[in-house]
């Protein structure tokens, strides 16, 4: 679900293919007088259900974004309360802390301004590295000066750690594979429905079969860039983190 465009045109040649079903169905059969009505309550009831289904999908994908969102100012904030704290430690680990911080801030960054997914990996690989070595650093602190004070330091890395985590959570919070089946299944059912519904011929009649699989292909796209956090026109841009990164002295 990372290539919203591949879903695009292959949703739309699919619902096309089956509006094109349904109307050499309704060649072969045509249906009676006592069917229409039943027909006709099917068919609502179809693209009734349908609109439901990408309606909580849509709302599924957005309350994901914002979660995103969300951990990107959470990490922000825990970056800047731990380069804070820092200060509280002996003179060296606090120089130490908030240079490794630094380096780690632009990691974040690049986490989240990357789209190859060989690249995340070597910047998770990266983050790893120096997240063990920044609580080395606040561990052999907190080791020697076991006071209150060094902890809040420790408190702040802490926190640090926790927020990434989080946001990796988030990233891997996307819609189940089984919610994207059944809207797949049930535009299907719908042109089906409409391909064997519409009379007519000519252009007029192939410009109506294609509104609809045209539209719901466009819904597909819209719902699978939201929801994917690596692809697509609609990232989460990470505002927070650069900005703090500027205000940090060199």
């Amino acid at each position: 679900m990372d290539y919203p465009g591949l879903i695009f045109l292959c949703s739309l040649l699919v619902l096309w293919l089956a509006t094109q079903v349904g109307a050499s169905v309704r060649k072969v059969r045509t249906l009676k007088d006592s069917e229409r009505e039943i027909f006709g309550v099917v068919e609502v009831a179809t693209l009734t259900l349908l609109g439901l289904i990408i309606g909580f999908s849509f709302s599924m994908a957005i309350s994901r974004y914002d979660l995103r969102k969300t951990c990107e100012e959470a990490e922000a904030n825990a970056i800047g309360t731990a380069y804070l704290r820092a200060g509280l430690l002996p003179a060296a680990d606090a120089a130490r802390v908030r240079g490794l911080l630094r380096k780690y801030l632009d990691l974040r960054v690049a986490f989240y301004q990357t789209s190859n997914e060989r690249a995340l990996q070597q910047i998770n690989a990266d983050a790893a590295q120096l997240q063990a070595k920044m609580w080395s650093a606040v561990q052999a602190s907190a080791e020697a000066q076991p006071t209150p004070v060094v902890a809040l330091a420790v408190s702040g890395m802490n926190d640090v750690l926790n927020s990434q985590g989080n946001t990796q959570a988030a990233w891997w919070n996307r819609i189940p594979s089984a919610a994207w089946g059944l809207m797949a299944v049930t535009a299907i059912c719908c042109n089906l429905l409409v391909g064997y519904s519409v009379r007519g011929s000519g252009r007029e009649r192939a410009a109506i079969l294609l509104v609809l699989p045209l539209v719901i292909s466009i819904s597909f796209f819209l719902i699978a860039d939201i929801d994917s956090p690596l692809a697509g026109l609609i990232q989460v841009a990470p505002q927070n983190l650069v900005s703090l990164s500027q205000s940090l002295p060199k």
